[in-house]
């Protein structure tokens, strides 16, 4: 029953997370939420160890849940729920696009989900890095006293970086991991 589960969520997922990997994540919040295979902290690790090994995140993080949740067969059944709306679509996309590209009714459309994307790529980072950022919150005094300072400061030292320099994101990825140990211990 599980497996079942896990096919059908991580298909739900595949089938409405237009945009990419990242544009998943709203969706995985909510299977936290409902089911609780992961925890948020364990999301944020995925993130973070999706975003610097090669492969697309939505992938990652599904085959991670799914192992997470029963085993290598559930990870193997959580990224084959992901992928199979996307293999479809794009089977059907690839068929029509080049005939109906232009169409007005197509163009709107498309430029309606982009910003709609992006904002739920924004609410989930904003999401997540309130709970990196505050390391627990009930209301404003509690927020006010239990500000996580080092993340606070090392997020705007590594975007004065990225702004000033622009150098590979592999070299903030490996500083910003070299100084979260050093934070840490």
């Amino acid at each position: 029953m599980i497996y079942i589960r896990l096919y059908f969520e991580f298909f739900k997922i595949g089938l409405f997370s237009i945009g990419g990997g990242l544009a998943t994540l709203p969706f995985v919040q909510q299977l936290i939420e409902r089911y609780g295979w992961i925890t948020n902290e364990d999301l944020l690790n995925m993130i973070a160890i999706s975003e610097s090994t090669p492969g697309p995140i939505g992938i990652n993080v599904a085959t991670f849940v799914g192992y997470n949740t029963a085993g290598t067969l559930g990870g193997i059944i959580a990224t084959i729920g992901l992928v199979t709306p996307s293999v479809i679509i794009i089977l059907l996309v690839a068929h029509y696009f080049i005939k109906f590209n232009q169409h007005p009714l197509v163009q709107g459309g498309l430029s309606g989900i982009r910003p709609a994307v992006a904002g739920l790529i924004a609410f989930v980072a904003f999401e997540l890095g309130k709970e990196e950022l505050f390391l627990s919150s009930n209301n404003i005094q509690d927020i006010l006293r239990e500000i996580n300072f080092q993340a606070v400061i090392l997020l705007a030292i590594l975007l004065y970086l990225i702004n000033r320099y622009k150098k590979h994101p592999i070299l903030y990825l490996v500083g910003a991991g070299i100084a979260g140990v050093i934070f840490k211990y």
